[in-house]
């Protein structure tokens, strides 16, 4: 995964993504990325911190997910506290 200086880093695949750590422009490949990346792990429930903003990068995240054939459900995280700076995805199980 790339960062936002454009250099390759590890990022864990334990069901978070914080996107503060990228650039924006990497967010469209990096959400599908990071769904493939948990599938091959066996996460099925992730949660993707956008931040509140002025929800662009919200929408973008939403656009992603509503598009992607491995997600069954979304919806903002409403429990932990974060409001709608964060997303709550339920993924397709792997055979």
């Amino acid at each position: 995964m790339q960062d936002e200086h454009d250099e390759s880093v590890e990022y864990p695949i334990d069901g978070i993504l914080d996107l503060h750590h990228f650039s924006p422009k990497d967010v469209k490949v990096l959400v599908p990325e990071y769904i493939e990346a948990c599938l091959d792990r066996g996460i099925t429930e992730i949660r993707i911190i956008h931040g509140k903003g002025i929800g662009n990068l919200r929408r973008t995240v939403h656009a992603l997910l509503e598009r992607n054939e491995q997600v069954v459900s979304f919806k903002l995280d409403s429990q932990s506290g974060s409001s709608w700076g964060a997303t709550l995805v339920t993924l397709r199980r792997r055979p």
